[in-house]
């Protein structure tokens, strides 16, 4: 039995998907905490603190409190959220731009709680907790860049029936961040965060810029150091490779410049928003996954 166990860890870690790798390690995080809370205060060490000094000497907390969960219900309805709005996400944009908007999300979430904390508690107005934990700002972030992408595609609700994502997005946020901030305050000022950087994230993909190439590019930066060199490949020159079939390269855009292929993605991305996925041609739906897959 442990080495299925073993080999499922494997799949999911060796493969190309962010969203189950995120989740597991969430998941793993949850049980390892709960089993160690009462010999070592280990969340103290990975929630974000609202205290600058503090923060200034745990800065990784800016990242690892999306990890952490209060309870089990915290953790299910995150990881369930996740789940759903993720594969949406995934499908139209591809794996790193998802992964993109959730890490983003959360260290937006994070630095809204962190700035309202300070705010308030120098205002004397209200108090809030001192430390914030949970993925809700990263998943808020997917929910609401899959409402900004497509507001018209519907989503199966148990006694809802079918519902647009634009008002399920827009419902989530009231009914989690924006009633009665007496309670989970922190958390809730975070999920408003996420939310804004979803929206925004996708504008500003619709409008040319991929903020998903500058985050996986700082990503590579930090990580490069610790990255195992690959070793040089020597390829013999001596046959040439057969052109590619005209058809082929128009599918795919490898006959078109990088400034070509975006103007074509926005475009593509513009008709979605406006008549749903399934108005893409054939050629169009092939292009949108050619691109989401090398992003």
């Amino acid at each position: 039995m442990a080495n299925f166990i073993l080999d499922d860890a494997k799949k999911v870690f060796g493969g190309k998907s962010s969203l189950s790798k995120i989740i597991l390690i969430t998941c793993v995080t949850y049980l390892i905490t709960n089993l160690l809370q009462y010999a070592f205060p280990i969340k103290n060490y990975f929630a974000l603190p609202g205290d600058p000094g503090t923060l200034l000497m745990q800065p990784w907390s800016i990242v690892t409190y999306m990890f952490l969960h209060a309870g089990f219900f915290h953790i299910l309805f995150n990881m369930l959220w996740l789940h759903w709005m993720g594969k949406i996400l995934i499908e139209y944009l591809g794996d790193k731009r998802f992964s993109a908007v959730y890490f983003l999300g959360g260290i937006a979430g994070g630095l809204t709680y962190f700035v309202s904390y300070n705010i308030l508690n120098a205002t004397g107005s209200t108090h809030i907790g001192q430390l914030l934990l949970g993925a809700s700002a990263g998943v808020m972030a997917v929910v609401f860049a899959v409402a900004t992408l497509l507001p018209e595609f519907e989503i199966m609700l148990f006694l809802f029936g079918r519902v647009k994502m634009k008002y399920l997005a827009l419902g989530a946020l009231v009914l989690t961040s924006l009633l009665d901030f007496s309670v989970n305050m922190g958390g809730k000022l975070a999920h408003i965060g996420g939310a804004a950087m979803g929206y925004v994230f996708i504008k500003q993909l619709q409008s040319g810029q991929d903020w998903s190439v500058a985050f996986h590019g700082m990503i590579s930066w930090f990580t490069g150091p610790f990255s195992a060199k690959k070793k040089m490949k020597v390829v013999s020159n001596q046959y040439k490779a057969k052109a590619p079939r005209k058809e082929h390269a128009t599918a795919t855009g490898s006959n078109m410049t990088a400034a070509e292929k975006q103007k074509r993605i926005d475009s593509i991305l513009d008709k979605i928003s406006q008549s749903g996925y399934d108005s893409l041609s054939e050629s169009e739906k092939e292009f949108l996954f050619k691109a989401s897959d090398k992003h």
